[in-house]
């Protein structure tokens, strides 16, 4: 609900919207069809729960899970053990269903993986939904609007890693519709994508500092920071890049764990990272660059052991700088609790 609401503030709406969900609530889909985006179905008996509790709208999408017809990565997991979507006959029969209870206009979506770097694998599945969408046509009639090969493109988090060659992935997606879309007569057929990541994840940095040095079996850089800050390396080992404003070029002086605050072994931003000499103190300590936050920052953030999330800063073209979220406090924490139920434990 609050991502629908961000939409429309942001004077995002209609179809500009692409509502994809899961375990969605009625409210939710009420809320996006007031808006009039275009909702992404992720289960076959979403159908009956969406004709009960709003409607069935005009234009509808159904997410599909191709299951081993594709692999999946470490982010999202292999399709068939995944939750998310429709499989192959359950999209056949939910586009008749859809039809027959009054939607007109249709469209199909996937996304099997997270944060993916080769352009074959989006080129494969371009081409899995586009003999999907030759299969829908020939089998129920159904000629399909558009469609949304989901987010899943990678940005190099690691120095060595290149980015993405987008002219090479296009030409490679053009010869799989230019041979399966134009025999099929579904041309000219929508194209979408949702890769938020390489819009906004390179553009984000956690900026902290470091506070505790400490040395037993490892050596560890203790932040200001926590994974309740960036919960990307602490979730599933995502690497981050790491950098001392300053010291960027000087050679690595030890290799250490760098780790917040929380009371969670696995509240690591880097894991036996070689790093230059870093100076500690809570006061004059050096700062501290995660690199590439701004995908999956502040968004999954949380207050587990009562952490107050951190603000953010939004860096002008100028070189000024605009507050766009101040730091949490603790009256923010506290907000929601109705403190006359403390006496209880008095």
């Amino acid at each position: 609900m609050a991502e629908l609401l961000l939409a429309d503030m942001a004077g995002i709406t209609g179809e500009d919207i692409m509502f994809t969900s899961n375990e969605t609530p009625s409210a939710e889909y009420r809320k996006a069809l007031e808006l009039g985006a275009v909702i992404n179905l992720d289960d076959y008996s979403h159908i009956a729960f969406l004709e009960k509790t709003a409607r069935i709208p005009g234009l509808i999408s159904c997410r599909y899970n191709p299951g081993p017809l594709k692999e999946g990565n470490f982010i999202i997991g292999a399709p068939e053990e995944a939750k998310y979507g429709f499989t192959r006959e359950q999209i056949l029969d939910g586009m008749a269903l859809l039809k027959a209870k009054g939607a007109s206009r249709f469209a199909l979506h996937t996304m099997a993986a997270s944060n993916e770097l080769n352009p074959d694998y989006h080129i494969e599945t371009a081409r899995i939904l586009f003999a999907l969408a030759a299969e829908i046509k020939e089998k129920t009639g159904i000629r399909l609007e558009f469609v949304n090969l989901g987010g899943g493109a990678g940005i190099p988090y690691r120095p060595e890693e290149r980015r993405i060659d987008y002219d090479a992935l296009a030409a490679g997606i053009k010869r799989a519709y230019d041979g399966i879309i134009a025999p099929a007569g579904l041309d000219p057929l929508g194209i979408r994508v949702e890769w938020g990541r390489i819009v906004t994840g390179p553009y984000g940095w956690l900026v902290a500092r470091a506070v505790h040095r400490k040395s037993i079996y490892r050596e560890y850089i203790g932040l200001d920071a926590s994974m309740a800050d960036l919960m990307r390396p602490g979730l599933y080992g995502a690497y981050h890049h790491i950098t001392v404003p300053g010291k960027e070029q000087a050679p690595p002086a030890g290799v250490y764990d760098v780790v917040g605050s929380l009371c969670e072994n696995n509240d690591k931003f880097a894991v036996q990272r070689p790093l230059p000499a870093i100076h500690t103190g809570e006061a004059d300590g050096d700062l501290v660059v995660v690199h590439d936050a701004g995908a999956h920052g502040r968004a999954m953030g949380f207050n587990y052991n009562g952490k107050l999330r951190c603000g953010e800063l939004l860096l002008r073209p100028d070189g000024s700088f605009l507050m766009i979220r101040r730091p949490e406090t603790a009256e923010d924490y506290f907000a929601t609790l109705n403190r006359s139920s403390l006496r209880l434990f008095q």
